[in-house]
C-alpha cells in the first residue's frame, strides 16, 4: 500500500513536472500510465477526461484526482493531487525568490519560444490518440461516436457556431447519447 501510493505520488509529480501547458499536456503523460500501470484502462481515461472537463477546476488536477480516486480511493486522490502540484509549488517558489526579472531573461524567453512548439505537438499528438481512443470499443468502431464527431467539427467551422460556449456541445452530445442510447 505504501508502495503504490509513492508510486502515484511519483508518477504525478513526473506529469506535474513535465506537462508545461497547463491540463491538456497532461494527457500524454496520463495515456502513458495506461502502458505503465494497470491503475486505469484507456476506456476509463476517456471517461476521466469527460468527466474532468464538465467539472470545475484545472483539468489536471481533476484528472489526478480522478485517476488516484480509480487506483487508491479517498487517499490515492489526495496523493495524487498533491504530486501533481508539488512542481508547480517548487518552482514558483524558486522563480519568486530568485528570479525577480524572470519575464525579462533573455534566456527564459528563448527557451519559453521554443517549449512552445513542443507543447502544441504533445497535446496535438495526445488529442490525436483520445479522438481514436473515443471512437473505439473493445477494437470496434462506433459509427454514431464518428457521426457525432464529424457533425461537430463542421458545425465549428462555421463562423456562428464557433462562438457557441464548448459547454453547449458537452450537453447537445451527451443529450444525443442518451436519446439515441448510444
Amino acid at each position: 500500500m505504501i508502495k503504490l501510493a509513492w508510486t502515484l505520488w511519483f508518477e504525478f509529480f513526473k506529469i506535474g513536472l513535465f506537462a508545461i501547458g497547463g491540463g491538456p499536456a497532461t494527457l500524454p503523460f496520463l495515456m502513458d500510465l495506461t502502458r505503465t500501470h494497470d491503475w486505469y484502462t484507456m476506456t476509463q481515461l476517456t471517461n476521466m477526461i469527460a468527466i474532468s472537463e464538465s467539472t470545475p477546476g484545472p483539468l489536471g488536477l481533476n484528472m489526478a484526482t480522478y485517476a488516484g480516486v480509480e487506483t487508491m480511493g479517498i487517499w490515492g486522490g489526495l496523493i495524487a493531487s498533491f504530486g501533481l502540484v508539488t512542481p508547480s509549488v517548487i518552482i514558483i517558489m524558486f522563480i519568486a525568490v530568485f528570479l525577480k526579472n524572470f519575464n525579462d531573461n533573455p534566456l527564459v524567453r528563448s527557451a519559453m519560444f521554443g517549449i512552445k512548439p513542443a507543447v502544441c505537438g504533445i497535446i496535438a499528438a495526445a488529442v490525436m490518440d483520445l479522438f481514436i481512443a473515443s471512437l473505439y470499443i473493445d477494437n470496434h468502431v462506433i459509427i454514431p461516436s464518428v457521426i457525432i464527431a464529424i457533425v461537430i467539427f463542421i458545425m465549428l467551422q462555421v463562423k456562428a457556431f464557433n462562438k457557441i460556449h464548448p459547454f453547449f456541445w458537452f450537453v447537445a452530445s451527451a443529450a444525443v447519447a442518451i436519446i439515441f442510447k448510444l
